[in-house]
């Protein structure tokens, strides 16, 4: 299931907080998504809902607000502030004058999955930076910006898969600027979920 448009992603994202509700408003238009739901017997008949094994984030306007191939810069300065009462953190690094932060959305989804809240799922990376030099302030963002004081986003998804890398990011081959194509494929043979198990989040209605 992929959530497209061309709203706001800072709005779009702040969707991704709320995932039990999004995925259950999928069900009813989408068949796919009955996977994601299943009866639990009692006295009264109700559901008990089932996450998606894997979340997908893409990362440029999608996951933080910036365009990774217009930062001039490998980031080099912290901007510290509150990581939704959780404490001082990291919310923001430097690329030369271009500030490059979580959406509030994307940070308090990841907040909500290294807390528990999504029992079952794990989370990876699905993005098609223009160019090698993108790719690598990317991953150099990832490494720097926390989601509670201490943890990186790079941290978190490194535990969820045993310290393997298995983000696809970039469009240099074997990759391409066709995540369909590429991106999920590899995914999919990195992680062993099926793609009707997977919830992906993207800014873009294309690729």
């Amino acid at each position: 299931f992929s959530m497209k448009g061309t709203q706001s992603m800072a709005s779009a994202l702040l969707l991704a907080s709320t995932l039990p509700q999004l995925i259950k408003a999928s069900i009813s238009f989408v068949p796919s998504i009955q996977i994601f739901r299943r009866k639990k017997m009692s006295s009264s008949t109700t559901s008990t809902f089932v996450f998606p094994e894997l979340c997908v984030f893409d990362l440029d306007a999608c996951l933080w607000d910036k365009e990774m191939f217009e930062m001039p810069a490998l980031p080099s300065k912290r901007v510290t502030g509150d990581l939704n009462g959780r404490g001082e953190g990291v919310t923001g690094v430097m690329s030369g004058r271009n500030r490059i932060s979580l959406h509030p959305g994307s940070l308090l989804a990841l907040q909500n999955h290294i807390d528990g809240k999504y029992p079952g799922m794990k989370i990876a990376l699905a993005s098609s930076a223009n160019t090698p030099f993108a790719e690598q302030i990317g991953r150099a963002s990832l490494k720097m910006l926390e989601i509670i004081p201490g943890i990186t986003v790079w941290d978190v998804l490194m535990k969820d898969w045993d310290g393997v890398d298995v983000n696809q990011i970039g469009r240099q081959p074997p990759l391409s600027a066709n995540k369909a194509k590429s991106h999920f494929p590899r995914l999919k043979e990195a992680t062993g979920v099926k793609f009707d198990k997977m919830l992906f989040f993207d800014d873009c209605n294309w690729g």
